[in-house]
């Protein structure tokens, strides 16, 4: 039986009954009812009725190559065929995970050539934190173990993973975080840089806040900096030019490890492989998944650097930590053939010379000027709008995010599916968008907008 067999109605019915949906508010969903997309192609998800939307998330930031690749349900099914699961205790291991690790390492930043398998990016960021701390234990010093992160990261929901992550919500449902985990200042120049502050100066005072925490503690109890080079969850955050570097400086000054948080901007979202790569960020972690596979299956890498690598193996023992999937086959099988649709159809040029460039220049042109939009931002095919009853004085809307989920409706009624956090609107389209598929976006977007400000000021 398949879900043709089923009216929308019986559907939301069966979804309300039984299905627990992730960061929703149940009663709400389960008074409004579910929509049910059922197909997906190329850039566009259909959902039960028929109705035809542009994803400008690609799913949930996953889907870079877009939908309906045959290349990709052809490479699960030859390795089901041949062998569906093994894991890689007890010595073993097969073969996708191996030759895919090798290929992450030759894409990967210089200065990283080990994986370490997951199903997620949570599981991911569990995994770095583990290791970070292990490392530092390995090294002699097992009193090195604070992490700094930042207010507002969303780095996973696992409990390590919302510890980790500076969402006051996630925490105040936790009951509880893990312990060594502070947060300093986000670099959001729109709402936190002072009157007359430059981006310059505003990126060195955001990192300041890093040294200042290292000092706080003492730099011999702290382990790690994590973040996102663009905080994603969090709004789309792009920090100033003169905010990596410094944090770089500044961690290799008081001997800090960088954890780099590429779930979102991995393999290609910003016209690199890497964010690392595109802003120049060197790292010691770097936690990928999402498009690492297109989300055609679930799958997480961690990017062991050198360094914690290099002592792991020559004086770690045994590392007691692994997922019954880690390096799943089908999994890795499918992750090889997207990584090769991305270089053969050369997705990250064409954002970092064609799309990306057209995609800021049209959320300029055609959006920044609308009377609810305070500010537009965007790196590669990936961008914000911002919110605002009053563009001068940068005033919200009462409602604490209201806003934007009207501007949300209103867009996904006319065939754009956008998300609202907060006060912003955030897109991360697939990367075989067009110029075309761009200007359909905004269009769209400009409609919602219009549509948006006409409720929202009555």
């Amino acid at each position: 039986m398949t879900y043709q067999n089923f009216s929308l109605k019986q559907l939301q019915a069966l979804d309300a009954a039984h299905y627990l949906h992730p960061f929703t508010d149940h009663k709400d969903l389960r008074a409004a009812g579910s929509r049910i997309i059922t197909r997906a192609d190329g850039p566009f998800i259909y959902d039960s009725e028929g109705h035809e939307i542009l994803d400008g998330m690609a799913g949930l930031w996953c889907v870079n190559v877009g939908y309906g690749r045959d290349e990709l349900a052809e490479a699960a099914y030859a390795q089901m065929k041949e062998l569906p699961y093994y894991n890689s205790f007890f010595r073993c291991a097969t073969a996708t995970p191996v030759l895919l690790a090798k290929k992450l390492a030759e894409i990967a930043p210089a200065g990283f050539s080990q994986v370490f398998y997951g199903s997620s990016g949570s599981e991911a960021n569990d995994t770095a934190l583990r290791l970070v701390r292990h490392y530092w234990a390995l090294e002699g010093k097992p009193e090195k173990n604070l992490v700094i992160s930042r207010k507002n990261a969303y780095h996973g929901s696992s409990v390590a993973g919302t510890s980790l992550g500076g969402m006051a919500g996630m925490h105040a449902q936790l009951g509880g975080a893990v312990p060594g985990i502070v947060h300093v200042m986000m670099p959001y120049a729109y709402e936190l840089a002072l009157p007359g502050e430059g981006d310059h100066e505003f990126g060195l005072r955001a990192a300041k806040a890093v040294e200042d925490a290292i000092l706080a503690a003492g730099p011999d109890k702290v382990a790690a900096f994590i973040g996102e080079p663009v905080m994603g969850a969090g709004g789309v955050k792009i920090p100033p030019a003169s905010y990596w570097p410094e944090v770089n400086r500044i961690c290799k000054k008081y001997d800090v490890l960088v954890m780099l948080d590429e779930v979102i901007t991995g393999y290609g979202r910003t016209g690199a492989w890497f964010a690392a790569q595109s802003m120049g960020i060197e790292a010691d972690t770097i936690t990928t998944a999402k498009a690492l596979t297109s989300g055609y299956q679930p799958l997480s890498a961690l990017l062991v650097g050198d360094r914690i690598a290099a002592t792991l193996v020559e004086k770690g023992g045994e590392f007691y930590h692994g997922y019954t999937y880690s390096g799943h086959p089908v999994a890795c099988a499918v992750a090889l053939a997207n990584l090769d649709i991305i270089e053969r159809e050369g997705l990250i040029e064409r954002v970092r010379d064609d799309t990306g460039p057209y995609f800021i220049e049209a959320l300029r042109e055609r959006i920044a000027g609308h009377g609810i939009v305070g500010e537009v931002r965007a790196i590669g095919l990936m961008g914000a709008i911002e919110i605002v009853r009053d563009k001068e004085t940068r005033e919200r809307f009462p409602g604490d995010g209201a806003a934007a989920v009207v501007v949300r409706d209103h867009a996904i009624a006319g065939g754009m599916m956008l998300r609202a956090t907060g006060d912003t609107m955030i897109l991360s389209p697939p990367l075989i968008w067009t110029r075309e598929t761009i200007d359909m976006a905004v269009e769209r977007i400009g409609k919602a907008l219009d549509l948006a400000e006409t409720d929202l000021k009555k």
